[in-house]
């Protein structure tokens, strides 16, 4: 028996069963990440570990005692920090040394407490408080806190989910840093197959029906290096063991008409407004960045955050930007969609200078924004109503239907916004853009706050409608597996201030696309490799000098 074992455990809230059936072991000092998706119940599952929630059958114990309530010996970690905002880093860190220490002389307890946040690397903001740290910081700070009660197990609720991708990667190389040098036992909860590979020495996945799915036991040796796993053959089979496993649990759960929609066959033909409207455009150099300049006044004088950023697309290519945050990668995009003004340069789209917003240049932002009031129909509509002025009401609605149906919401064009879940919503927010029937498709991290199967699936729901439009798209996002699948071409950006392009690759890869081929195909990790590397060179806000060749942004 382990330090934590399931037996035959359900939970359920009123008449909906959320888990059914566990039954597990953890050994002590054993690390294992549990992947599930929303709604399958890995959060119930922590908190029965954590004692917040108790069984409605079986049994939870730990060190062979039953859980029946939080204790120190079990750290919690929550995806949100919840950190004293009035206390300062050492505060914060204080209280749970005070809750565990209480009998600590000033030095011992001063002692301690720079102990654990030198652990999270966090000396330099012991004053401070959670305001003016980042995302990233105070999620250190929860980090620090969790570890100052010595626990014996340490609990990850989704603890990096919400940070950029950098930050992301920084803050699990330092939970595994801190890991191997205690080796408690650790629990993570995550939707990224990465982070539990680079972690775990066994993963655990929830199916969408809150059963136990396959195992994976992760062998690959320790110290795990990030950047060498992208060429390690055991890695990269067993990520492909883990995603093709998950898709198939996951997406042929999914019944928002998601398991037909590669096949869907629409109760109407192309639209004849969609049609008309895709005649008569220039096919070479259809959209032209022209030395475009972005720059914003301050007290200090003028700060440039977009430089000389020039680049030539023809009608129908997809180009993904990529970026560490702060490169000015959305402030590029905000510009092609006429929502911010050009400081200096231009931007040409069909032969024409983009000035203001306009329909014909659609944009999906992280967000949908939908108006909650209106139906899924309703919100669609509206747009295609302005676009099509001269189409009969039939055919406005045969453009809407059309949409909604390729984003897999048939059966769901009638709800209201508001009863939609999030994955819903972004999937109404690209049928709205595509329904404009734009010259220029722009997405601005569309999938940024949705969870990773649900993100997995939208990308397949957006590859399959753009293969059918072909329309031009450029789309920001800071995933670097994202930014393969989709484009044509990945343009990655410098770091800013005076950002601009810093290199340029042509992805050769065969379409239409699916993850799963992707993982399989031989060059897919050449291309992420290259993109890694740039990444890697510009980390930390890095300068790096000028290669001898420049790359052309052409």
């Amino acid at each position: 028996m382990g330090i934590l074992t399931f037996d035959t455990v359900s939970k359920g809230f009123g008449d909906t069963p959320v888990l059914r059936d566990i039954s597990l072991d953890v050994a002590e000092g054993e690390f294992v990440a549990i992947l599930g998706f929303s709604g399958s119940g890995k959060s119930t599952l922590m908190n029965l570990i954590a004692g917040l929630e108790q069984p409605d059958a079986g049994t939870v114990t730990f060190k062979g005692l039953p859980v029946k309530e939080p204790g120190p010996e079990r750290g919690l970690v929550f995806q949100s920090y919840s950190l004293m905002p009035w206390l300062t880093v050492e505060g914060n860190v204080g209280l749970a040394v005070d809750a565990v220490f209480p009998r600590l002389t000033k030095a011992e307890r001063r002692d301690k407490i720079v102990h654990y946040v030198e652990m999270v690397g966090l000396s330099h903001a012991m004053s401070r408080r959670p305001a003016e740290l980042s995302g990233g910081m105070r999620q250190r700070v929860a980090v620090a806190r969790a570890l100052a009660m010595n626990p014996e197990m340490l609990l990850l609720d989704e603890p990096l989910s919400a940070l950029d991708a950098l930050t992301r990667a920084n803050l699990a190389d330092e939970i595994l840093q801190i890991w191997e040098r205690d080796r408690k036992t650790c629990l993570l909860i995550t939707n990224d197959v990465d982070e539990a590979v680079l972690l775990a020495d066994r993963i655990l996945t929830l199916t969408p029906e809150g059963t136990l799915g396959q195992s994976f036991d992760v062998t690959l040796p320790r110290p795990r290096d990030r950047g060498a796993m992208n060429t390690d053959a055991a890695f990269k089979a067993l990520r492909a063991a883990v995603t093709t496993y998950l898709m198939d649990i996951g997406i042929d759960a999914k019944t928002e008409g998601a398991r037909v929609l590669p096949n869907v066959t629409p109760i109407h033909g192309v639209p004849v407004a969609v049609a008309k409207a895709q005649e008569g455009l220039l096919d070479t150099r259809f959209l032209d960045f022209s030395q475009l300049h972005k720059v914003y006044p301050t007290p200090k004088g003028p700060l440039t955050v977009v430089e000389d950023f020039d680049l030539k697309m023809d009608r129908g290519e997809f180009i993904s930007l990529i970026g560490h945050s702060g490169c000015g990668k959305s402030t590029v995009l905000t510009m092609a969609a006429g929502l911010n003004p050009i400081s200096k340069g231009a931007i040409k789209l069909d032969g024409r200078h983009v000035e203001g917003a306009d329909p014909e240049r659609a944009v999906v932002f992280q967000s949908p924004n939908l108006f909650p009031w209106l139906t899924a129909r309703e919100n669609v509509a509206i747009g295609v109503d302005k676009v099509y002025p001269r189409a009969s009401r039939a055919e406005r609605q045969d453009v809407v239907d059309y949409y909604l149906e390729r984003v897999g919401l048939a059966d769901a064009m009638d709800k209201q916004a508001a009863d939609l879940s999030n994955g819903m919503k972004q999937r109404v927010g690209i049928a709205r853009a595509f329904a404009l029937s734009p010259k220029l498709l722009l997405l601005d991290e569309p999938f940024g706050m949705l969870d990773s199967l649900t993100r997995w699936e939208l990308q397949e729901v957006l590859m399959e409608v753009w293969s059918r439009t072909k329309v031009t798209a450029i789309c920001v996002t800071h995933d670097v597996d994202e930014a393969i699948l989709l484009a044509d071409r990945v343009v990655m950006m410098t770091n800013g201030p005076r950002a601009t392009i810093g290199k340029i690759v042509d992805v050769d890869l065969p379409r239409p696309r699916s993850r799963k081929a992707l993982l399989e195909h031989p060059d897919y990790y050449d291309y992420r490799q290259e993109v890694l590397d740039f990444l890697e060179e510009y980390e930390h806000g890095a300068t790096p000098k000028p290669k001898p060749t420049a790359i052309a942004a052409e």
